[in-house]
């Protein structure tokens, strides 16, 4: 069962017949979506949300590693993004990397990563831990600088028809479409 985790209603717009989670902004929330999705019934997790870019890079993105900018324990001998006494940094595979963090990145983070979000890491963090399939799309909004606040709200509403398209084009279809196949 496909269950969408998405932060806020305003980065979506109307996502008719899918069974969308709003978390709120950050990854405490959006831990608490995950596992009512998971409570709920999930096979498969998609988070969609806005993300500033690091790097050159612009669009709908499917990012395939995950990373916690705001873990900073190396004053114990962890590596910056270590949760402690756990193997790794990353969730994930090589490519596309996100560093969620529950700040609004207005920089460049320390930790390498290509895109900047709030909640992605702690979804895939959690879909791992419960052997959920999950998938994360990432509209680029801004570019992680000074500019970001106000490059968001323009280009905010953007992403969710790329989204919606992703939608379909991967055969994710609304709930009474896919019952009627069925």
């Amino acid at each position: 069962m496909l269950k969408i985790i998405v932060a806020l209603k305003k980065e979506v717009g109307t996502l008719s017949g899918y069974d969308v989670y709003y978390s709120g902004c950050g990854k405490v929330n959006a831990t608490i979506s995950t596992m009512e999705a998971i409570s709920a019934g999930a096979k498969t997790i998609i988070n969609y949300g806005t993300a500033g870019a690091v790097g050159n890079l612009s669009g709908l993105i499917e990012p395939t590693g995950f990373v916690d900018r705001d873990m900073d324990v190396r004053p114990l001998g962890f590596e910056l993004g270590q949760t402690p006494f756990e193997e790794g940094i990353r969730i994930g595979h090589r490519g596309i990397i996100v560093g969620s963090g529950d700040t609004f990145a207005t920089s460049t983070p320390e930790i390498k990563c290509d895109l900047v979000d709030m909640e992605a890491y702690a979804i895939a963090r959690v879909c791992k831990k419960y052997d959920i399939e999950f998938k994360c799309l990432k509209y680029v909004t801004d570019n992680a600088d000074e500019s970001s606040a106000k490059s968001w709200e323009e280009n905010i509403a953007t992403g969710s028809v790329l989204f919606q398209e992703w939608l379909m084009s991967n055969h994710y279809m609304p709930l009474q479409q896919a019952a009627q196949q069925q």
